[in-house]
This record gives structure tokens, C-alpha cells and sequence, in this order.
């Protein structure tokens, strides 16, 4: 996630917003939140991961990265699962992704 904050300037000037949610509270959550300068949700439930559209490890009870591009009308324009550390969205990976689908 920090390297969306390190981007903010490059997606600001493209007119996106980033927000992160985690299931984390708290202490835990306020740590997340002080690395980066965007907001982050705490507390995501199961019904919530479920709302969301995100995946739902019911082993460990978390909610695994799913990362989603909304489009200007709010639909999802592209979207990222991992259960682990690869296959992440990258920052600017979604910059060139956006100014992609503005040259179009």
C-alpha cells in the first residue's frame, strides 16, 4: 500500500482516489493507516469482505488482497486477487493501466 502513497501526486492528477480496508483494529489498524496517506477502513467482517466482492479466508478468518479499478460510473473496470505476495496490483502499474483506458 505504500507505494500507492508514494504515487498519490501521479493518481491525484488523474483524478483517482485510493482506499485500502483490512480486518485489523485498533492499534494494528492506526499502523497501517500512519504509512500511508489515504484512507483505510478497519474491521472488514466476512459480510463485508462478501459485500465488497473481496475473498474471504475462512481458515485464518481474513480477507485476502482484492484489489479493484473503478471506472468513472463506479463499475468494476479491472480487479486483482492474491492469496499471498505475488500477483498484487502495483502503483504504477495503475497509473499506466488508467492513462491506458484515458487514451482510449
Amino acid at each position: 500500500m505504500v507505494g500507492f502513497a508514494e504515487k498519490k501526486a501521479e493518481l491525484d492528477k488523474l483524478g483517482v482516489s485510493v482506499v485500502a480496508a483490512s480486518i485489523d483494529t485498533g492499534d494494528e489498524s492506526k499502523e497501517v493507516a500512519d504509512e500511508v496517506n489515504f484512507p483505510v477502513g478497519e474491521g472488514v467482517s466476512r459480510e463485508i469482505a462478501d459485500a465488497l466482492g473481496s475473498w474471504w479466508e475462512d481458515r485464518r478468518s481474513i480477507i485476502q488482497p482484492s484489489e479493484f479499478i473503478l471506472g468513472p460510473d463506479n463499475k468494476v473496470v479491472a480487479s486483482s486477487y492474491a492469496d499471498g505476495p505475488l500477483g498484487r496490483l502495483e502503483a504504477g502499474d495503475v497509473v499506466k493501466l488508467i492513462n491506458f483506458f484515458e487514451s482510449r
